[in-house]
């Protein structure tokens, strides 16, 4: 990959930017400290590796600091920036937003403090892992020790014990945001914490998880050997996007939603499960409720055997007002490109949200929040690497659904948040549900709430109100289910 800027392991300076600010909450003042830095890996021999750059958002009026939140959060990929999470709704200042299928990728834009900010209650640490952001692998020949499910989990536990060692916060409760593959980062890191690494043991333990965008599975790891039918798993979110787009109901869509996945946990998976074995009559009904909740149609149900697979439900649902839906968000759409035919990779690259949505939180990041953190760095700043190419995806130490039972029964009172869109046809509602059904979490200390949104359920002034106060009254102990 070309690069702007010349790193070498044996001349590499780590970077350290301080700013100092205060931000009016709910009519108060609140002092804060700001401290953007690399935090570095190094061999045997001293020399540096790789780095995890980090963005402290610490309140400067607190003496004590023992009973005082820190969130550790990041996006996912593997191979995402912290980018989302820090410009969408964790950073003292944040984008607005307007309608939310957006006419244009371009500005203006517009870059606020954020009023929804949880400084009041908690520090906020964004993390760009090691290959993205301004986090780098100085090292390549070190890419195993990173670039893999449970070597990231590792990674991001040193990192979370080595600044709290810093910054005197071992007494401070510990929160995980994880979007997305961040999910899959914070089970597998709590398990490790709280059993043992591949080298050694980590003592830090986490009180509570926030899953925005569910990638937690009892399969291998996400969308991998998972023991059900995929279209069943997907069906309450096919749901959620047909109501939207195509008003079948005038049900709220949560409730049309709950009906649709009711109705699919047992007359559907009968159904796929008979297969030939349906008799027509059977087969009739069953095509007019999948028709009903889904808005997929007859022929697309007799050409696949009843079976809706995830990249042909984004060009089906709207087909016949000429747009696909996006797999972000199946609230934003586009135009079919070639609608007689099947596009190259299914949309899946050619992306509604993230094309519409990546040059606004690129700008506000790099344009307004670098500015406010006073930073000034001569390096390239990478929203998302191809590293996920190269990423070991084996679990020596279980499954991340494991992997976070482990870490609820471990550690007593550790409790998880599972936050996610209806309109999410990248990690589909019904991972959440069956993992909570299989998975042998604790459900006493399991709360889940679904969002009129997408993937990134923070897009929209309501929704970002809403995940900000939810997460809020979960890290102070309370239900955001209610």
């Amino acid at each position: 990959m070309y690069r702007t800027e010349c790193i070498k392991p044996d001349d590499f300076k780590p970077a350290r930017f301080e700013t100092d600010h205060v931000i009016t909450l709910q009519g108060k003042q609140i002092p804060y400290h700001t401290i953007s830095e690399d935090n570095v890996f190094y061999n045997k021999d001293g020399k540096p590796i790789a780095t995890i750059f980090s963005y402290a958002y610490i309140r400067s009026d607190v003496e004590d600091t023992s009973d005082r939140p820190v969130i550790f959060a990041y996006n996912g990929g593997p191979g995402s920036s912290s980018m989302y999470v820090h410009a969408g709704f964790l950073g003292a200042r944040r984008i607005t937003y307007g309608e939310p299928d957006r006419p244009t990728s371009f500005g203006p834009y517009e870059v606020i403090d954020n009023p929804d900010c949880l400084i009041d209650i908690a520090d906020i640490v964004l993390v760009d892992p090691v290959g993205t952001g301004y986090g780098r692998l100085l090292d390549e020949a070190e890419k195993d020790s990173f670039l893999g499910i449970e070597a990231d989990a590792e990674a991001l536990l040193n990192f979370i014990e080595a600044w709290c060692l810093r910054y005197r916060r071992g007494l401070s409760p510990k929160y995980l945001v994880g979007e997305s593959y961040g999910c899959t980062r914070s089970a597998v890191a709590a398990g490790i914490a709280a059993t043992n690494g591949k080298d050694r043991a980590y003592g830090v333990a986490f009180d509570g998880i926030v899953m925005i965008g569910n990638t937690v599975t009892v399969g291998k790891y996400f969308g991998r050997e998972l023991p059900v039918e995929g279209s069943v798993i997907g069906f309450p979110t096919y749901a959620g996007v047909n109501w939207f787009h195509n008003h079948p109901s005038d049900q709220p869509v949560d409730e049309f939603v709950m009906e649709a996945k009711a109705w699919a946990d047992h007359d559907y998976v009968l159904a796929l499960y008979k297969g030939e074995a349906l008799s027509e009559e059977e087969k009739e009904a069953v095509i007019e409720k999948v028709t009903y909740y889904t808005g997929v149609s007859r022929e697309y149900l007799l050409e696949h055997g009843l079976k809706i697979d995830d990249n042909d439900y984004r060009q089906e649902v709207i087909k016949a007002k000429g747009k696909a839906v996006s797999r972000y968000d199946g609230r934003m759409t586009r135009e079919m490109l070639e609608p007689w035919k099947d596009e190259e990779q299914k949309a899946l690259w050619d992306d509604a949200t993230a094309d519409r949505y990546d040059p606004y939180f690129y700008a506000a990041l790099t344009g307004d929040l670098f500015e406010h953190l006073g930073i000034r760095l001569d390096r390239t700043y990478i929203n998302m690497t191809m590293y996920y190419k190269d990423w070991k995806r084996d679990c020596e130490f279980g499954t991340t659904g494991e992997q976070l039972r482990n870490a609820m029964t471990r550690r007593p009172g550790m409790r998880t948040f599972f936050a996610n869109g209806w309109y999410d046809l990248c990690t589909e509602f019904g991972y959440v549900w069956h993992t909570l059904d299989h998975g042998g979490l604790p459900r006493e200390r399991c709360f889940v709430k679904g969002y009129k949104s997408g993937h990134m359920i923070y897009i929209g002034e309501e929704n970002v109100h809403e995940l900000c106060a939810d997460i809020r009254t979960f890290i102070t102990g309370g239900n955001p289910e209610k």
